[in-house]
């Protein structure tokens, strides 16, 4: 994908959209671009270590989010799912299974911490955008 055409479908992503062209081209430039088959897990819920440290924005397809067996979510394109491993070394909270074909732009956690070394601000931009989902999810849960 060129780098260009990438950079726009970060723009278009919740978690990167305050984000200026300059970061949005930087994490363009990182991510690898991935394919996984349906019914291909991605993410499963507790797992830790090195299989927690990367985070999935969706160019094609959907997956299916799962917590404690049962389905709390389905994304599509320009949604984004693992992104709390960017910044902490937690276990992963939920399964996400690929629901059909899928290819995904792969963010890995030590690239996106030396990023945010040399963009502070970028931070700043997604902790503000991760803390607005949360608020979201807290709503939806406890009303």
């Amino acid at each position: 994908m060129a780098g260009k055409h990438r950079t726009e479908q970060l723009r278009t992503v919740e978690l990167f959209s305050a984000c200026s062209n300059r970061e949005l081209a930087k994490i363009a430039r990182m991510a690898e671009e991935v394919t996984f088959p349906a019914d291909k897990a991605l993410l499963e819920q507790g797992a830790s270590g090195s299989h927690a440290r990367e985070a999935y924005v969706i160019l094609r397809g959907s997956v299916v989010v799962r917590r404690n067996g049962r389905k709390i979510a389905e994304l599509g394109p320009g949604e984004s799912v693992g992104e709390m491993a960017l910044f902490d070394n937690g276990p992963r909270t939920a399964t996400v299974v690929a629901g059909t074909d899928l290819t995904v732009l792969v963010l890995q956690r030590q690239q996106m911490l030396g990023l945010i070394d040399e963009m502070p601000a970028l931070a700043s931009k997604m902790l503000q955008k991760l803390a607005r989902r949360l608020r979201e999810s807290n709503r939806k849960l406890y009303g």
